[in-house]
């Protein structure tokens, strides 16, 4: 409903109610006034009706001026609306074109694309149908040559069949005799190639490990420094005068005999002034002899029964100093739980050499060096110290008491097994020479650490007559080969050169020579650190102007 008509409906209802009112005073009060009441009454309906009339017609105005703003304000929208809606249909519509027109250019590209798959696949059918019809002319023609080579086979085994029985008669050699002569040179070919890869193979290695083990030994013999003792075959015993010479030999040489007898040492008085030299490979015994005699001119009773006393009483002490040495050495080299017979044997070292190198200091001093290497190859502190065990016993069979057939690696281990040390300290010791297999680390570290120690200049000392024998035999063992003219070995027997004869050996030869000679010496020959082997081979061509 519209507010204005609304209003005029209540003005009108407002009047009606004020008619009712005004009729009704007028009945209460005067019947006489109702003549002038009804006029008045008359009059204020005449007034209201025109007053209704006015607000009539302004809502009426009013109204349709509202109407017609509602209707403009309406059309605006709509036009708005429309033109809106045209837009969008516009734009929908350009956006439906544009994609319409890149599915039909996609359209196009995959009928091109099919077009000439399709193309493609006729050609390719084309080529398989002539490549079927090639294959099966070409087995037709293989099927032919099949026969024919079956055929001349046949004829080929005849004429070969042939061929060798006139051989045979031609050489006079069966067809197993002459098989035998082609695999001996095959064999021989073989064998010379075999040994030149081996020898490659083996310079490789050399050339890749040769580097950081050379690293490890430097870096290891760097951080030791070690003092050598030659130790000799004899002692001196030196005295105040040279008329004690006489008490000591006694009546017809009674008391060097009894004291050699009781010593077990050779008792040497000559006609050196004021000393007399004890003689035995066994410093034990030399020791005993040496601390008796002292005893003895120090007391000034020399005879047989205080000889057998005296000597009897020093071998007591030497024991106990044994086994003092031995606690020490191990207190030293911080290692603990060793039995005590190990112990009084390691004790007993200081009174043994190898090479005129005292056997204590000797594996003092590898222990050291198997501390150091496991040290630097990085191992953990139980294998450090397990390898330092084992460079300490490594030598323990040559001081055993017992007499034995095996070597002093195999005795070691022995001596090892019974006293339950570990099983690899078991075989680093029986391995460190190469007489049983090595199975942990510390094992070719002890071997390393052995000849460390052994090979530096200076720690041993070579009888002179064995040292003779090894550098005749590394001549000899070069001699023996076929072109060889000379052969010199030279810096103590750790360099062999070797001169060849120039029409007789290459230079491939020569580079074989010094790798089978080298091969060789390693495998018959025992000798301290590397023997280097040097094959010489000049050509010379003389002329004389006469």
């Amino acid at each position: 409903m519209d507010p204005f008509i609304g209003l005029i409906l209540g003005l009108l209802g407002g009047s009606g109610v004020g008619f009712f009112i005004v009729r009704t005073i007028v009945t209460k009060s005067n019947q006489k006034k109702l003549e002038d009441i009804n006029k008045s009454s008359d009059l204020e309906l005449e007034k209201a009706r025109i007053t209704a009339t006015r607000i009539v017609d302004d809502a009426t105005n009013r109204a349709e001026k509202i109407i017609s703003k509602a209707e403009a304000k309406n059309d605006a929208i709509k036009q708005q609306k429309i033109l809106e809606s045209r837009e969008n249909f516009n734009k929908l519509k350009s956006e439906f074109e544009s994609f319409k027109n890149s599915q039909m250019i996609d359209l196009k590209e995959r009928e091109l694309k099919i077009g000439l798959i399709e193309k493609d696949a006729k050609q390719l059918k084309q080529e398989i149908e002539i490549r079927e019809a090639e294959i099966t002319t070409l087995r037709e023609n293989l099927e032919k040559q099949l026969k024919i080579i079956s055929k001349k086979k046949e004829e080929l085994e005849n004429a070969n069949e042939e061929r060798i029985k006139q051989l045979q008669q031609i050489a006079r050699l069966t067809e197993s005799e002459a098989k035998e002569l082609l695999l001996q040179a095959v064999k021989a070919k073989a064998s010379n190639d075999a040994m030149a890869m081996e020898k490659e193979i083996i310079e490789n290695a050399k050339t890749n490990a040769n580097k950081e083990a050379k690293k490890i030994v430097i870096q290891t013999i760097q951080r030791m420094c070690a003092e050598y003792t030659i130790e000799n075959s004899v002692s001196v015993f030196n005295l105040d005068s040279d008329d004690i010479k006489g008490q000591i030999i006694g009546r017809e040489g009674r008391n060097i005999r009894a004291l050699e007898a009781a010593t077990g040492a050779e008792i040497v008085v000559d006609d050196t002034p004021e000393a007399i030299i004890i003689s035995s490979f066994d410093p034990i015994r030399r020791e005993v002899a040496r601390l008796s005699l002292k005893r003895l001119v120090a007391d000034g009773r020399i005879h047989p029964a205080r000889i057998e006393e005296v000597a009897a009483k020093v071998k007591k002490q030497l024991e106990e100093q044994i086994v003092e040495i031995g606690e020490r050495t191990i207190i030293d080299l911080d290692i603990h739980g060793l039995d005590p017979y190990l112990v009084r044997m390691i004790g007993r070292m200081r009174f043994r050499s190898s090479y005129g190198q005292n056997l204590l200091e000797h594996s003092m001093e590898t222990a050291n060096l198997c501390a150091v290497m496991a040290a630097e190859l990085g191992l953990n502190p139980k294998q450090i110290k397990m390898a330092k065990r084992a460079g300490l016993l490594h030598d323990i069979g040559k001081v055993a008491e017992e007499e034995s057939e095996l070597s002093h690696a195999l005795f070691g281990m022995k001596l090892c097994e019974k006293y339950k040390e570990h099983e690899v300290i078991i075989n680093a010791v029986g391995a460190h020479h190469d007489e049983v297999e090595m199975n942990n680390i510390i094992s070719p570290i002890v071997q390393a650490c052995d000849a460390i120690s052994g090979a530096r200049p200076g720690a041993r000392r070579e009888i002179l007559e064995s040292y003779l024998k090894r550098i005749n035999e590394l001549e000899e063992l070069a001699m023996a080969y076929e072109g060889v003219s000379k052969a010199y070995a030279l810096q103590a027997g750790r360099e062999l050169r070797v001169i060849v004869e120039s029409e007789k050996v290459t230079d491939q030869y020569a580079d074989d020579l010094a790798f089978m000679i080298s091969q060789k010496i390693q495998d018959e020959m025992q000798y301290p650190g590397q023997v280097k082997v040097t094959v010489i081979r000049e050509k010379r061509a003389t002329a004389f102007a006469r």
